[in-house]
């Protein structure tokens, strides 16, 4: 009898590159079998957005009809909870005589927690389990105490070197076992909303591949210049993809090589400031598996569980809804909106805003983000909320605040992108653009658009003063 391998996909949706699928398929006389269990009930607690899940469900149709073409089936099934995947996936092996089971590894502590519930209770069953989502393994870049790093320049330090002496080559897709299978036209894998996606964002691993290599041989190199000015299209776009799997890091990498071969001498190159994004999130998810505290809602910094914020819920729905009177927050919090995605250096000024501006806990914004965004992973965005509130790893200085208004003069000067998302000034001059009621209170105009609904300087004191309470509390 010949041997059944399960691949179990998570967050790794596609072919190309993926560590399980291909040691599974080592064996050309196995028969190889794709599963993807849906858990919305999960989902639900974890707060991933409904546009999310949505392009979740259109890559793995994409998945589903790549791996058909290499003769392998994808089983979809749903179940409500973690708990209740791992009895149903045990079920399924046994009826499938299955062997082996292979899968990648998550590293949020629910989905650490559900594998280890799987290879308790699993039996007669072997277990194969790799590192595929990261370039290295957490736990792999330490101190020589053997901690973790937690500030991010020594950490990068200490990565590049030990990636520079790792294999991170990319893993060809498998090749074909037997005949296609034909995939019928069925109803959804699994039921989720119907919501639009961003035509930017094309679902299926050939359109990532396509927009990876596009980046890297025609914009990359001015990533470093480009990079924090929203209105130009200058960052990769990459996240929704790395985020789901339908990416991986090394193909990220092996292709920023291919196109720029002496990016790791270059640290001044734009190449290179892609690739310190790249190890931003590698740091993130080492921190996941290092401090799990991180996972459970509370701050790194523990004495900025002491600060007192505000409950202003006029605020904060203003903030949500792009209606604060600071045209680069709002700008910024529509698109977010209207796309699921916003600019890497927009989401550190709206974050700043809600935090030092509002006095809003930095939860309840890291909570929003969870719910818009396409691109959304625990790791990422609790790390960019941490940072942004000062209460994280490495986060910027508490007493450092973003003057919004300034924020979007140095980075939308003529506030193209502001017109973009807020039409209700495309007729304010360029001048005034940032401060739209300066201009319109001198003409005796009325402007469709809400004044500012704080002072920042004296929101700036306000908050300084709640950190340093917070910080004499403890």
């Amino acid at each position: 009898m010949s041997a059944c391998h399960l691949v179990w996909f998570r967050n790794d949706l596609r072919v190309t590159d993926n560590k399980a699928l291909t040691f599974a398929c080592e064996d050309p006389t196995a028969t190889v079998i794709g599963v993807y269990i849906a858990t919305p009930e999960q989902w639900a607690t974890h707060n991933v957005s409904p546009r999310q899940i949505a392009f979740l469900h259109q890559n793995l149709v994409e998945l589903q009809h790549a791996l058909a073409k290499r003769g392998i089936p994808l089983i979809c099934h749903t179940t409500a909870t973690f708990a209740d995947s791992v009895k149903w996936l045990l079920d399924f092996a046994q009826q499938q005589n299955a062997t082996g089971l292979y899968f990648n590894h998550q590293y949020e502590l629910n989905e650490r927690l559900r594998d280890e519930q799987l290879r308790q209770q699993a039996q007669h069953l072997n277990i194969f389990t790799y590192d595929d989502a990261l370039l290295l393994p957490p736990g792999s870049v330490t101190t020589q105490k053997g901690d973790m790093y937690q500030v991010y320049t020594p950490f990068r330090r200490a990565f590049l070197s030990q990636l520079l002496m790792s294999d991170f080559r990319s893993f060809p897709a498998p090749k074909p076992r037997g005949a296609a299978l034909t995939v019928e036209n069925t109803p959804p894998l699994f039921a989720h909303q119907s919501v639009e996606i961003s035509p930017q964002f094309i679902a299926g691993e050939q359109a990532a591949l396509a927009k990876l290599r596009q980046f890297c041989s025609k914009r990359v190199q001015d990533y470093q210049r480009d990079r924090d000015i929203p209105a130009i299209d200058g960052t990769s776009q990459l996240s929704p993809y790395l985020a789901l799997g339908v990416l991986s890091p090394r193909q990220c990498v092996n292709r920023l090589l291919a196109e720029n071969p002496q990016v790791f001498d270059s640290q001044e190159s734009g190449g290179f400031s892609w690739l310190n994004e790249l190890i931003w999130r590698e740091f993130y998810s080492h921190l996941l598996v290092a401090f799990p505290r991180l996972c459970r809602h509370q701050p790194f910094i523990e004495w900025t569980q002491y600060i007192q914020w505000t409950p202003d819920e006029t605020g904060f729905t203003a903030w949500k809804n792009g209606q604060t009177g600071y045209p680069i927050v709002d700008a910024a919090m529509r698109q977010l909106n209207q796309t699921g995605w916003m600019h890497n250096r927009l989401r550190m000024i709206v974050a700043s805003f809600l935090v030092k501006d509002l006095l809003v806990d930095w939860r309840r914004g890291e909570h929003y983000f969870m719910n818009q965004l396409i691109d959304g992973t625990l790791a990422a965005n609790n790390g960019g909320w941490q940072w942004s509130a000062s209460t994280g790893v490495d986060a910027s200085p508490w007493f450092r605040i973003f003057n919004p208004t300034t924020q979007g003069k140095k980075f939308d000067p003529q506030g193209t992108f502001i017109r973009e998302w807020l039409p209700e000034l495309r007729d304010v001059p360029e001048k005034f653009i940032h401060e739209p009621h300066t201009w319109a209170e001198s003409h005796q105009i009325t402007l469709n658009y809400p004044t500012p609904i704080v002072d920042h300087k004296q929101a700036r004191l306000m908050t300084l003063e709640a950190f340093e309470a917070g910080k004499r509390a403890v």
